[in-house]
């Protein structure tokens, strides 16, 4: 027997005994979390709710037995001074998690929490705000799983300042970037990227309601905030989505379950195929293809599994994108005037700490069937892009591959990590253009040889 477990063995089992008695929770693990709520701004519009929204995932989160640093209306150097607390407990934990409700914004990519002092005349003042990065790198430094979440995709006032003090405009997004969870991780945004989450007329905002409702539920965590997003979406009118990415394996659990079986004598039942054990991976590749009929797929073999409300509100909002955008008659024919041999041309700037590249590709258009992909050696640095070509020529693409060096990603991953992104292009018979979508801004040309 290790010494580990020669030392802590019986107090071990005391505390498992005591669960099963019912007599108090117990939690195994170290968890540490800092929870900040801004809302009494100087410089811009005050927010009624983050106060108390603090206040009460704070008290949440106790239950479910994390260590817990509490801010309310930080300043510059209050955020400061509990981020690097935090960086140092989360070095010493098995969960970690942040969560922050206030103003924020994305510049060039890259998204910022706003202190209750800050001002905003310039990019220089950014250097006033706390990076999202940065938090994602402390959280990294627990062992087992980390948690980020942001109840701040409020429209901030602010962001139209930069712009007109800018000649870069056009960096200055709405609402926040899309952040991909790194190995080990949960991110859950109050809403989808580039759009604005409401504050709520109650105690709490929308989405925190909802985190309020299922937090502490004996549930597996992947499911809990599948949940929290399918509440907020439902209790919206279906008009905010939370924008949810999870790169978690195992199952984890925040509040139970834990069961004791004993039957001694009898032959143990076969236990039943579980419908939903392949929900997850289905889940991930239809996200990737990105399509109604992808998303319809899925409900067909997982109707009652977790991620079927979040299918039906991606089908929901795919038809009204298509219901809601203009007739094009610039043009007519057919897809298979596209057909032949295309160059691509990705390029995407510096964005944040990683560094921008410009990558050729080789396509092909066949029937209206678009396919272009990079050159790549054993396999490292992959990136193909597919997607339909229709007659007007407007189309969204899913781009698939695999990262190269660290330097040249968002989030330092390591090479070899699997990515996916969309484009929006439009073609014409020789010529296109196309924008990346998630992430990072990248912009791409094609020219048919």
């Amino acid at each position: 027997m290790r010494p580990f477990f020669r030392r802590h063995l019986p107090g071990f089992c005391l505390a498992l005994l005591t669960y099963c008695l019912g007599l108090g929770p117990v939690f195994a693990e170290t968890r540490v979390a800092l929870v900040i709520g801004n809302g009494a701004y100087a410089s811009t519009a005050q927010l009624p709710n983050p106060s108390h929204d603090a206040e009460d995932v704070a008290a949440s989160l106790k239950r479910s037995g994390f260590e817990v640093i509490q801010g309310i209306d930080l300043r510059q150097a209050d955020m400061q001074d509990m981020t690097i607390r935090f960086a140092r407990a989360a070095s010493r934990a098995d969960v970690a998690m942040f969560y922050y409700s206030g103003h924020a914004m994305q510049y060039n990519g890259v998204n910022y929490l706003m202190p209750v002092d800050a001002t905003l005349t310039d990019e220089a003042d950014l250097k006033r705000f706390v990076r999202v990065d940065d938090i994602i790198n402390d959280l990294q430094q627990a062992k087992n799983l980390r948690i980020l979440v942001l109840d701040s995709c409020r429209d901030n006032p602010l962001a139209e300042t930069l712009k007109r003090s800018t000649t870069r405009a056009a960096s200055v997004g709405r609402g926040l970037s899309k952040v991909e969870a790194p190995r080990g991780t949960i991110v859950s945004f109050s809403t989808q990227s580039g759009q604005t989450a409401a504050d709520g007329v109650g105690r709490n905002s929308p989405y925190t309601a909802a985190f309020l409702k299922h937090i502490e539920q004996p549930q597996e965590i992947g499911d809990v905030f599948r949940d929290i997003s399918s509440d907020v979406y439902d209790s919206s009118g279906k008009t905010q989505l939370p924008e949810l990415s999870l790169s978690i394996i195992g199952k984890f659990y925040l509040n139970g379950p834990v069961s004791v079986t004993i039957a001694p004598g009898h032959p143990q039942a076969a236990p039943r195929a579980d419908p939903c054990a392949s929900a997850e991976a289905h889940w991930k590749a239809a996200e990737t293809i990105g399509t109604v009929s992808a998303f319809e797929d899925h409900l067909t073999r997982f109707p009652g599994c977790s991620f079927a409300s979040l299918a039906k509100a991606r089908i929901e909002a795919l038809k009204q994108k298509v219901a809601l955008a203009p007739a094009s008659n610039s043009r007519t024919g057919s897809s298979k005037d596209f057909d032949g041999n295309w160059d691509v041309m990705l390029n995407c700037p510096p964005s944040g700490k990683a560094q921008g590249y410009t990558r050729p590709l080789a396509g092909t258009v066949t029937n209206g069937v678009f396919h272009a992909e990079a050159q790549v050696r054993d396999g490292a640095n992959r990136l193909e892009i597919d997607g339909q070509i229709p007659a007007d020529g407007k189309t969204t693409l899913s781009a698939r591959g695999t990262t190269g060096a660290s330097a040249y990603t968002l989030n330092d991953l390591a090479p070899g990590s699997p990515y996916a992104f969309t484009i929006d292009a439009q073609f014409d018979r020789t010529r296109g253009s196309g924008k990346r979508n998630e992430a990072r801004p990248c912009n791409l040309i094609f020219v048919k040889r």
